[in-house]
């Protein structure tokens, strides 16, 4: 009598082709591990292909990612044109010196997912788009309804915040006018351990402490949140049809300043790393890397054993 055996159940991505764009870059890095992880096929897209798959040989060669799942591609040779992708993560480098080529690159991007016939598109946005409003009421929580002001973001010349503010509206527009389903993930300052060879801006913040490059703190509060929790999230609000809008990360928003609402999340059943391990993390990610000493164990520091 022939015994049955159950199937294995298949992962939520198996069959499935995802586009990510920028995918290069430090949050998309981990954004296509866990869709690998997941068992999408993941289509990336990025400005300089030579580079891209440098970056991401290293991982290969340490088993971080299935070769045979990941396919490379120029962003301008408009790679999703003729593919019906399901959805597209549009992961925008950040371009505080190139705010109009940010915007147009944005908008080409929704387009060419319309065109495409793509059914879902996630944004990754910034958290500079919703809190730079002089004019707001500081009590009350930021959240998805909430714009930066961009006259408040010219005035004091912060430029990357009215670049990433005009990009997000842009993609909107063009979203509804195209028909195109579109939810953005609004990430705050994002910390953890590093899949490329680089250090990007998020974790110099970080570095330029430790190096003594920074001569001085700045006088003002912030908010992190895990990388991991990042990707994580934009796979849960791509794999959720209910969820639209914006959706923010944060670990422990500030004791002084905004309260930021990351409730569209946690009702996904998200949680975030605690902010001690994102910093910890990002810090034996620079000394695994070569970036920073790695200092004699101290009798004191207890930091490894509380996480």
């Amino acid at each position: 009598m022939p015994i049955e055996t159950a199937m294995p159940a298949l992962s939520a991505g198996h069959g499935r082709t995802v586009c990510v764009t920028g995918a290069g870059g430090f949050i998309a890095s981990w954004l296509v591990k866990r869709l690998l992880e997941e068992g999408y096929t993941v289509r990336g897209t990025v400005r300089n292909p030579g580079g891209f798959s440098d970056s991401y040989s290293i991982m290969l060669q340490s088993g971080l990612l299935a070769a045979s799942h990941l396919s490379f591609t120029s962003l301008y040779s408009t790679a999703c044109k003729n593919q019906l992708l399901p959805s597209i993560f549009n992961l925008v480098i950040h371009m505080e010196k190139m705010i109009e080529p940010a915007i147009r690159g944005t908008q080409y991007v929704i387009t060419a997912a319309a065109d495409a016939g793509v059914k879902r598109v996630v944004f990754t946005s910034s958290i500079g788009t919703v809190y730079m409003n002089p004019y707001r009421d500081p009590i009350k929580p930021v959240d998805d309804t909430c714009w930066s002001d961009l006259d408040y973001c010219k005035k004091t010349e912060n430029w990357y915040c009215y670049a990433k503010t005009v990009a997000e509206q842009g993609a909107w527009e063009v979203a509804r006018k195209r028909g195109v389903d579109l939810v953005v993930v609004n990430p705050v300052l994002v910390l953890g351990p590093l899949l490329q060879p680089t250090v990007n801006a998020s974790t110099d913040h970080v570095l330029k402490y430790l190096t003594g490059s920074a001569k001085t703190y700045v006088n003002a509060a912030q908010a992190y949140v895990h990388v991991k929790d990042v990707a994580e999230a934009h796979v849960r609000v791509y794999e959720t049809p209910n969820a639209h809008g914006r959706c923010k990360d944060e670990v422990n928003p500030p004791v002084k300043g905004y309260k930021f609402s990351n409730q569209r999340l946690k009702d996904l059943g998200m949680e975030f790393v605690p902010v001690i391990q994102c910093l910890y993390e990002t810090v034996k990610s620079l000394q695994d890397k070569g970036m920073l000493p790695v200092l004699p164990p101290n009798d004191q520091d207890e930091l490894t054993m509380t996480l």
